[in-house]
């Protein structure tokens, strides 16, 4: 299984782009797909066209929700990192993630490469 961060799951939806070819080896490989509810939720703000919805909803099988768990680790996250301004929201992100213990691709990996001390495996946008 592999989580996808609002970033990766937007350029994904965009033809010929680099997570779009990424979507679709881990398509034909056969790889869960799995976004937070937290991630989806920030996807579905937009601007996001109907089609496009119901195409991610395809790709995107799997919406984890939120939980007590994530709500701790991601804190933990947020205080750890500096408490930064704006970025709660990938903390929440990282924090599902983490707790499944899965990878998370993203197309930003800066925002969350200081999550990996603590655990998390960043893809960066690519189809490995």
């Amino acid at each position: 299984m592999i989580h996808l961060d609002t970033s990766f799951l937007i350029r994904g939806l965009v033809p010929g782009t680099t997570q779009d070819q990424a979507l679709r080896k881990w398509l034909r490989r056969g790889d869960a797909l799995a976004m937070s509810t937290v991630a989806w939720a920030e996807f579905l703000c937009g601007p996001v066209d109907p089609p496009h919805v119901a195409l991610a909803t395809q790709i995107v099988t799997q919406r984890p929700a939120f939980d007590e768990n994530d709500a701790a680790c991601a804190a933990e996250l947020f205080n750890a990192a500096g408490r930064r301004r704006g970025s709660f929201i990938d903390c929440q992100i990282a924090a599902v993630a983490l707790n499944a213990n899965v990878p998370l691709a993203t197309a930003n990996p800066a925002d969350f490469r200081r999550f990996e001390a603590h655990g998390l495996q960043v893809v960066a946008g690519n189809a490995d």
